[in-house]
């Protein structure tokens, strides 16, 4: 789950990360054409290394899928980030808990396909009743420690949506 994809209307560089400027017919990602920072707790600072590329960073962010509307100042391009309405916080909050509940899924399957795994070795007899019992409390502790570490960043993320 790439719940850092959300936007929660505060400022974050890694927001840009996934959007492409066409830099002599290659799309590139941003990072590697500009130092993007942080002006403010609202605003995304994109500085490029060559004067001549703000406005196609400008064009790209705008461009994007992320409802940005950036403003070039000079030779940096200012990005901020508009507030979130409470409806469009609470169709976030959907998208989020969706998303972890897919991770939690992929780390289910997980665990079923490494006790089967296991239930084949005790089965072929190269392991012991002693081995596969032990081996499947270790892969429920670690799919525990997994799925509380989904939770938790389930958590972040909605306490992160509805502080702003």
């Amino acid at each position: 789950a790439d719940l850092g994809k959300i936007r929660t209307g505060r400022a974050h560089t890694g927001i840009l990360d996934h959007v492409k400027v066409d830099y002599y017919g290659t799309p590139t990602p941003i990072s590697q054409l500009a130092n993007v920072s942080l002006i403010d707790a609202r605003t995304i600072g994109v500085t490029p290394w060559e004067k001549k590329l703000a406005s196609a960073i400008e064009k790209a962010i705008r461009d994007s899928d992320l409802g940005l509307n950036p403003a070039t100042q000079g030779e940096m391009v200012r990005v901020p980030m508009p507030a979130l309405t409470e409806e469009r916080r609470r169709e976030l909050i959907k998208v989020v808990k969706a998303e972890s509940e897919n991770a939690r899924v992929a780390i289910r399957n997980l665990r079923r396909d490494a006790n089967n795994a296991s239930k084949d070795q005790l089965k072929a007899k190269t392991i012991s009743e002693d081995q596969d019992h032990r081996s499947q409390d270790d892969i429920q502790k670690l799919t525990d420690r997994f799925i509380a570490e989904v939770d938790k960043l389930l958590a972040a993320k909605e306490a992160e949506l509805m502080s702003i």
